[in-house]
């Protein structure tokens, strides 16, 4: 992981610490390259769940395009047994947090968006050339 990704990595840490029910959290650029991610995650893990939230944040921007919904905020993702979520996060990146099923949806959306807002051009990703 780079200087910058040890940077995220405890800020995500701390995410992931101060959230009940958070499991695992990313930071992840617009075309899904991992920025940082959660130290509780192997890098196969991480750099997976990068492209998992990349490829959903896309599906509901194209979403939001054909049907006149606007820019996207947010991404959820209800499974079984736990929940995904992708939020924007500065420009060019995302911030992505799996949950536990039981996890108070609101909160999680609020404690992300409050990390965003505090932190976000620390997470944000410059465009690839």
């Amino acid at each position: 992981m780079t200087n910058r990704g040890s940077e995220l990595g405890w800020l995500l840490d701390d995410l992931v610490q101060q959230v009940a029910g958070a499991d695992r959290a990313v930071v992840l650029s617009a075309d899904g390259l991992l920025m940082g991610n959660s130290s509780n995650m192997a890098a196969e893990e991480a750099e997976h769940l990068s492209a998992v939230a990349s490829a959903f944040q896309s599906l509901a921007k194209g979403t939001g395009r054909q049907f006149g919904g606007g820019g996207v905020r947010q991404t959820l993702v209800e499974m079984d047994h736990a929940f995904l979520f992708v939020t924007a996060a500065g420009s060019g990146a995302c911030l992505a947090l799996l949950t536990s099923a039981d996890a108070d949806m609101g909160m999680v959306a609020y404690s992300m968006n409050m990390m965003v807002k505090r932190v976000g051009a620390v997470l944000s990703a410059a465009p690839r050339s």
